[in-house]
């Protein structure tokens, strides 16, 4: 064991060595290290956390773990980032989740930055094209094992498939926008709470699940008391954080550039994001894609694709989405200045809420969960997830498999159609691949993701038509 570790005797009543129970140039290498290796959605990034912080470094343990976990699953945006900023605050206080939230995100911005600039300059190139044309089915087939595999968590009981159904209906039939079917099954998981006494056959008590002991014992990690003081403080200082770049945003490119519209959008997005990256992804596509216009169908496929493949939140698709759409409405500014400038703007807004839901309510985490109203509410919007999920798995499904659609309305029902005579055979058949790699083969995202990018290419170079 290096000597460098912290020990289980660190006294727990010195203010400064709560702030540094681990040394924070090493907690600092901990968290970057941990960053490079956030491949495969939130699942995936909680695992790496967990084998890094809990099972190798026993920095904390593992009910402390799944005490942070339990909150970031109540709150909108990336649950595994704010989960980082979580334990980085247990262990460093404010200087440390700021760390660990920062690098959690970075390696991936990075990425998606140089990924949607090469999708700009060579995205018409035939090679380009066929391997996007390789991934898209590819994410076809991970968007539906992300509905299997949630509907297995969410759906315990049959008020929650009925829920889940609704969702779907809204979506795909209503065309109901999605923070009213979030709200409205909110509403409805506290309505079932209420009529049961708070009673849920999903909710188990927590179990020691500790094996060792961590070497920071837990009433030596980090802590503030909450008072009215620091919630002004950090909310303070969070709008402020958000407002700076969107005032001047607004004084230096008018209230009606796609940089005030995008950095007003990914905000309010932000606040919505409940049940991870896909289920807001439907709500981003549609306003995107048909309100804004800044991309289309398909290039939103392929940017959830590329997300896949950069480690970090797969939320950071926005980053992508804003690129595309700042290229293409510039206003005074070079393209590529006004790409960049929306790209940053939209990952600063999309994640500064993160920080400020974490340093805000992590004092009352006990306190929240306990409330079972509070459970009763999360549990009916969780099971809406199922149904945004399969909603944003048909949209994907008809604009990848299809070259044209239709859009038909019959009085308030809005319903999207594919033409049937354009189906896509090449996407067909490697969207059926990737589903027996992910189903039958048990492959991880990245690998099925790599495969079906080759036989795109394959299918491109042999000249079969791939879009």
């Amino acid at each position: 064991m290096s000597s460098s570790e912290p020990t289980t005797d660190t006294p727990a009543t010195s203010p400064s060595r709560r702030r540094d129970l681990i040394p924070l140039r090493q907690a600092s290498w901990a968290w970057f290290l941990i960053s490079l290796q956030t491949f495969g959605g939130p699942a995936g990034q909680i695992a790496v956390m967990q084998r890094t912080l809990v099972d190798e470094k026993r920095r904390i343990g593992q009910k402390r773990f799944l005490h942070a976990l339990n909150y970031c699953m109540l709150l909108p945006g990336p649950e595994a980032q704010q989960l980082a900023i979580y334990t980085g605050w247990l262990l460093n206080g404010t200087i440390g989740g700021l760390i660990a939230g920062v690098l959690f995100v970075l390696p991936g911005m990075i990425a998606m930055l140089g990924l949607a600039a090469i999708y700009v300059a060579f995205g018409t190139t035939t090679v380009v094209l066929a391997i996007f044309a390789g991934i898209a089915p590819a994410v076809l087939a991970v968007v539906v094992q992300a509905v299997t595999r949630v509907s297995k968590r969410a759906l315990t009981r049959p008020a929650h498939w009925a829920i889940a159904v609704c969702a779907f209906l809204a979506l795909a039939l209503f065309a109901v926008p999605f923070p009213i079917v979030i709200t409205v099954a909110g509403f409805a998981g506290w309505l079932i709470g209420r009529r049961t006494h708070g009673a849920d056959t999903s909710s188990k008590p927590e179990k020691d699940t500790d094996e060792t002991p961590p070497l920071i014992a837990d009433d030596a990690l980090h802590a503030d008391a909450p008072s009215l003081r620091r919630t002004v403080l950090v909310l303070g200082v969070g709008l402020i954080a958000w407002a700076v770049p969107m005032v001047a945003v607004v004084v230096f490119t008018g209230r009606h550039s796609v940089f005030t519209e995008q950095g007003l959008f990914f905000s309010g997005t932000a606040l919505v994001t409940f049940g991870g990256a896909y289920a807001v992804l439907a709500y981003v596509a549609q306003k995107a894609v048909e309100t804004y216009g800044w991309l289309t169908p398909g290039e939103m496929v392929r940017g959830l694709g590329l997300a896949e493949t950069t480690p970090g939140p797969l939320i950071m698709v926005v980053q992508f989405v804003a690129f595309l759409g700042a290229y293409r409405n510039p206003g005074d500014l070079d393209p590529w200045v006004a790409a960049t400038l929306g790209a940053l703007l939209t990952t600063w807004v999309t994640f500064v809420p993160c920080f400020v839901f974490i340093f805000l309510g992590a004092p009352y985490v006990e306190r929240l969960r306990n409330n079972t109203h509070l459970t009763s509410a999360l549990n009916g919007i969780t099971a809406s997830v199922v149904g945004v999920i399969a909603n944003l798995a048909l949209y994907f499904a008809i604009h990848t498999l299809f070259a044209d659609s239709s859009l038909l309305h019959w009085g308030p029902i809005h319903l999207l159609v594919p033409d049937l005579s354009t189906i896509r055979p090449v996407a067909l058949v490697i969207g059926v691949l990737a589903a027996v790699m992910v189903y039958r083969l048990i492959w991880s995202v990245l690998r099925t993701l790599g495969v079906c990018a080759l036989l795109g290419l394959t299918a491109g170079l042999v000249g079969l038509p791939v879009t």
